[in-house]
């Protein structure tokens, strides 16, 4: 039987692909990171390679989570303010070169296009999701439930429903 908390929970078909959007721009940002960083990690006096290389790491961790935890605005406005870190450092560095230097390099434009999407996909999560306190509270209830063998009419993991 399925659970009804699913129509108005994390697993609406809006959510899923705004998830799915957010970690993949989150994932390809990190990725166009990765690549300009590593050739240049050695360089001396420039920091960008080494922050660049955080910032990726951060990012992916941030996707994985956004996959696979609950649905925490905290994480969302996290994702959403990374990725917006990543474009505004970018205009900040370049300044009134910005055009020039976008056109000089294609994976700055693919770094700056997935951040954009990435950041409108994160805040649209974070619209959507309830406040954390509500979260927090389905999360309790559930395990109270399972802990007290749960009802097999609920979809609980012994009825062999999904786990959400």
């Amino acid at each position: 039987m399925r659970d009804e908390s699913d129509a108005t929970g994390r697993n609406t078909p809006k959510k899923r692909a705004l998830r799915s959007v957010a970690a993949q721009a989150a994932v390809l940002s990190a990725a166009v990171h990765f690549l300009w960083a590593w050739p240049r990690l050695g360089e001396l006096g420039d920091p960008r390679p080494a922050v660049f290389l955080l910032g990726g790491a951060f990012t992916v961790a941030i996707a994985v989570a956004t996959l696979r935890a609950d649905e925490y605005r905290r994480l969302y406005a996290l994702g959403a303010g990374t990725l917006l870190a990543f474009l505004v450092g970018y205009v900040g560095w370049h300044g009134a070169g910005v055009p020039a230097a976008l056109a000089a390099d294609p994976l700055a434009i693919v770094a700056a296009a997935a951040e954009a999407v990435g950041t409108v996909a994160f805040l649209a999560l974070y619209w959507l999701a309830p406040p954390t306190s509500v979260v927090v509270e389905r999360r309790r209830s559930s395990e109270n439930g399972d802990a007290e063998g749960g009802d097999a009419e609920k979809g609980g993991i012994e009825s062999g429903g999904a786990e959400s």
